[in-house]
């Protein structure tokens, strides 16, 4: 019953007060990129950051690649100077966790307060949890909020997962949810309550760092 909790928290975030510093877009395949792009350039046209962060590679594990991603965004009306990349370059393969871990070192070395952050609807719950547990480990102190990718049909087949995973949105929904549970038990995914605890204290602006003695996750 936490997981559903958290997952309503998640697809119904507060939106934050202001300007955040930056959002960030989970990588995609081109089947459902359209569903992030859309997304951060709708924050930026809204004026609720100045600054959306992309994966900083080629083409690599499905996703299009920065440049793509770019000129993708500059079609959508979003400026330039307003694309950023998160350099994972030298990266073998992408998934959630590299990139949840490269986007949270970059917020500290920019000493960043406050992130969006953007992914498909599937991939929402999977990809802010996994930005929750970078936080946790790497950037306490930041507060990232839920904003989802734009709906896009739930029959249509796509391609999702490094590319690797072929189903129908609804279908490829189920394997998210699988993954989580199979990721926490390897420790790379923090507990639903440690989400939920981030959230209640993000929200309470009570923060003053993270006491790890009251985490579940490996270290």
């Amino acid at each position: 019953m936490k997981l559903l909790e958290l997952a309503v928290r998640t697809f119904c975030d507060v939106e934050a007060k202001g300007v955040v510093d930056a959002a960030y877009l989970f990588g995609q395949t081109s089947d459902n990129q359209f569903s992030v792009l859309s997304a951060g350039a709708a924050l930026i046209e809204k004026r609720r950051t100045g600054r959306l962060l992309l994966t900083e590679s080629a083409p690599k594990s499905g996703y299009p690649g920065y440049a793509c991603w770019k000129k993708e965004l500059l079609q959508l009306g979003v400026p330039a100077a307003s694309i950023s990349g998160v350099d994972l370059r030298e990266e073998d393969c992408l998934n959630t966790l590299i990139e949840a871990v490269g986007m949270m070192s970059y917020a500290k070395k920019n000493h960043y307060a406050r992130l969006y952050i953007v992914a498909s609807p599937f991939h929402q719950l999977r990809a802010f949890m996994t930005s929750v547990t970078a936080a946790l480990r790497i950037f306490p102190e930041v507060k990232i909020y839920s904003h989802t990718g734009n709906p896009l049909s739930w029959s249509d087949k796509v391609s999702h997962s490094q590319g690797k995973t072929i189903g129908s949105r609804k279908e490829v929904l189920q394997g998210e949810l699988e993954r989580i549970r199979a990721y926490q038990k390897k420790g790379d995914l923090a507990h639903e309550m440690d989400v939920l605890n981030y959230l209640d204290t993000r929200d309470t602006n009570r923060r003053k760092g993270w006491n790890s003695s009251k985490s579940r996750l490996t270290q």
